[in-house]
């Protein structure tokens, strides 16, 4: 197969490609950088086709492992700031969260007074994070809640919680 044929290839399908990818990745710049790599392993690969036919869900695999490559490069690079990052700044306090400060100012009796006065859909959570110590993943999971609705009623019973504990003060 010579290089006219692939020409022709990438004139029949490379818009559509391209277009495929950049809904993919939703940035113009890179995924002009994916289709020049898909177009690069297509051109490679191109002479060990033997089902000319199929050539465009060929040219789609292409995209879509490079667009998930891609991906898992990403992801390896968000894991290290999340983990190795850190462990270099281990001289570093971090500073405590103001919830946290008023939490501690109070006695755990007092504190559970308050907690107590929370509708129950907003008393488990909290009891589950603060006196249990578990996350909210745990938490999801244990009340078979969806992450976002126990990050939403933590944040409405720290809210309920605030002006209670304020009082206090």
């Amino acid at each position: 197969m010579n290089i006219k044929s692939f020409e022709d290839l990438v004139n029949e399908y490379g818009t559509t490609i391209y277009k495929y990818i950049l809904s993919l990745v939703n940035h113009k710049e890179l995924a002009e950088d994916l289709y020049q790599e898909v177009l690069l392993s297509a051109y490679l690969a191109y002479p060990s086709i033997k089902e000319p036919c199929k050539y465009k869900s060929w040219l789609f695999k292409i995209a879509v492992n490079k667009c998930r490559d891609y991906w898992r490069k990403e992801n390896k690079s968000k894991q290290f700031w999340k983990k190795e990052v850190y462990t270099y700044s281990a001289s570093f306090e971090p500073t405590s969260i103001p919830e946290e400060e008023l939490l501690h100012k109070f006695s755990a009796e007092q504190m559970a007074e308050k907690v107590m006065t929370l509708p129950e859909i907003y008393r488990y959570p909290i009891y589950l994070y603060y006196y249990q110590d578990l996350s909210l993943l745990e938490i999801s999971k244990k009340s078979n809640l969806p992450m976002s609705t126990v990050k939403t009623r933590m944040k409405r019973a720290k809210e309920r919680l605030r002006p209670k504990v304020l009082s206090l003060a």
